[in-house]
């Protein structure tokens, strides 16, 4: 009888998220609809309880480690796996949905592709998007991590990586995952030094993007920093 009620509910919750989506769900019930698939015979919802106890939130559930995750009670690691497969599944997703019909001469898409590479992201993250000069993606290379508030941006490493992928024109991302997407002082001058010397090489800094929580701000597209790259969008 216990059995037969138990599966009833896993098929309800199912069969509602088919008609509703997740959009109506409370954050342990879409750890408890996931953790189906990776506990078949327990009681997910108490499981789902504890780690949104255990971390505050459905998001920080997603980002935190193998580890912490494991230290729940009823969390292996075939359960920890499959809730640390779920934001990089989303990220490749958002990134493939990103490049189709791809254009690297539009700030929108740019932005667009940068925040799909950044999303679930919890520290400082360089990105350089190398293409072609038809504006083709080349690569997509990660040139530098740090930590939650800081980042090094290594003139060196961006040249090498663009030479290494002979990239004809470069966008390079930076995320803020503590903050908004809005350039330091810092990012300007670094931003400035970086576009003088890959022009000294023939390459073309088209774009800088910063990500922050899903919003990107693209700083050949504002004026006041738009002098800064040899030309403008087409």
């Amino acid at each position: 009888m216990e059995k037969g009620l138990h599966e009833g509910h896993r098929d309800r919750l199912r069969q509602r998220f088919l008609r509703e989506g997740l959009e109506q769900f409370e954050p342990h019930n879409v750890l408890e609809i996931l953790l189906f698939y990776a506990i078949p015979r327990q009681d997910t919802n108490e499981i789902a309880h504890r780690l949104i106890d255990a971390f505050g939130s459905l998001s920080a559930v997603f980002d935190a480690s193998v580890e912490d995750l494991t230290r729940v009670g009823g969390v292996g690691l075939n359960t920890a796996v499959l809730i640390k497969l779920m934001p990089a599944v989303n990220r490749r997703y958002l990134e493939d949905r990103a490049l189709r019909g791809f254009d690297a001469f539009s700030s929108r898409a740019c932005g667009e592709l940068l925040v799909s590479k950044f999303n679930g992201v919890t520290v400082e993250r360089v990105l350089l998007l190398c293409m072609d000069n038809r504006g083709r993606v080349l690569h997509c290379a990660v040139v530098s991590e740090g930590t939650q508030s800081m980042v090094d941006i290594s003139n060196r490493r961006i040249v090498e990586t663009a030479l290494r992928y002979n990239a004809s024109c470069v966008v390079l991302g930076h995320n803020h995952p503590n903050g908004v997407p809005a350039p330091s002082q810092s990012d300007v001058e670094t931003t400035r030094a970086l576009a003088r010397l890959l022009r000294s090489m023939d390459i073309r800094l088209y774009d800088h993007i910063i990500v922050a929580d899903g919003e990107y701000f693209s700083m050949a597209d504002c004026e006041k920093f738009s002098l800064i790259f040899a030309e403008p969008y087409r």
